[in-house]
């Protein structure tokens, strides 16, 4: 097997072990390889259907198209840095305040971690109930909808309606991309339809997004930073992207 193909095959191991990777992530990962031989790889294995070239990066080709990837395999990518988002983001809690707690593994890790404590928590993420039903003081409310098989949350028209209804104090999103000219954005028109509910009927809005989500673009918007009050992240947001976050008065953990 000669270098190249050697590369290539790295490439793919990578994209398919992230699932989305941005153009920077690759570049940083094959220090050694120019911009136009990496734009090239990706072009040719885009061809030959190894990987799905997206703006601004690739994404695996395991990852269905309109499902945001499967639970499974984004619970066990950047533990660590979801395990100190969770840690951040519990200090934010209040008890006896109405929650809205989005699906997804970064959340799910929250719920893992949520105290025992008063609270009236909404809830799509089927991991994040089953994590909370240990608890024995929250009331988790998981609203009606369809289910999403692969990231095991609920989603749709009576999902979107339920919560329409509901006042909550703080929202705590996940997301599957942040991009400059997109905001941030998922894969799911129903999903991002949901989550702009959810940010409307909230005082206070709190995104947990580790740094591996920055430059990615997602094919339906969420919303933008002047939105957003909180963003939660590993500690490894670039300064870029901090100088954005104060333009706009939003608090970064």
């Amino acid at each position: 097997m000669d270098s190249m193909e050697t590369r290539r095959n790295a490439i793919v191991d990578l994209i398919n072990e992230n699932g989305t990777i941005s153009f920077s992530q690759l570049k940083d990962a094959f220090p050694n390889v120019s911009e136009m031989t990496l734009r090239t790889d990706l072009k040719l294995l885009d061809e030959a259907k190894r990987i799905l070239r997206i703006h601004g990066g690739a994404k695996s080709v395991q990852v269905i198209i309109g499902t945001d990837d499967f639970l499974h395999k984004k619970s066990v990518r950047n533990i660590p840095e979801k395990q100190k988002i969770a840690e951040k983001a519990l200090t934010l809690l209040r008890p006896d305040t109405t929650v809205f707690l989005d699906s997804g593994s970064t959340t799910t890790v929250f719920a893992r971690q949520f105290p025992d404590q008063s609270n009236l928590i909404y809830t799509t993420g089927l991991s994040c109930a089953t994590e909370l039903a240990n608890l024995s003081w929250p009331t988790v409310m998981l609203p009606g909808g369809k289910l999403n098989r692969y990231s095991q949350s609920v989603f749709g028209f009576s999902a979107i309606k339920e919560l329409e209804g509901v006042n909550f104090h703080q929202v705590f999103l996940g997301i599957t991309g942040y991009h400059t000219t997109a905001g941030f954005s998922c894969g799911i028109r129903d999903e991002a339809i949901l989550k702009k509910t959810a940010i409307r009927q909230s005082d206070q809005v709190i995104v947990l997004m580790d740094s591996s989500k920055l430059g990615l673009k997602s094919s339906f918007h969420i919303c933008g930073l002047e939105e957003i009050d909180i963003v939660v992240s590993d500690g490894k947001l670039p300064q870029e992207f901090l100088e954005e976050c104060r333009k706009h008065q939003v608090e970064v953990l």
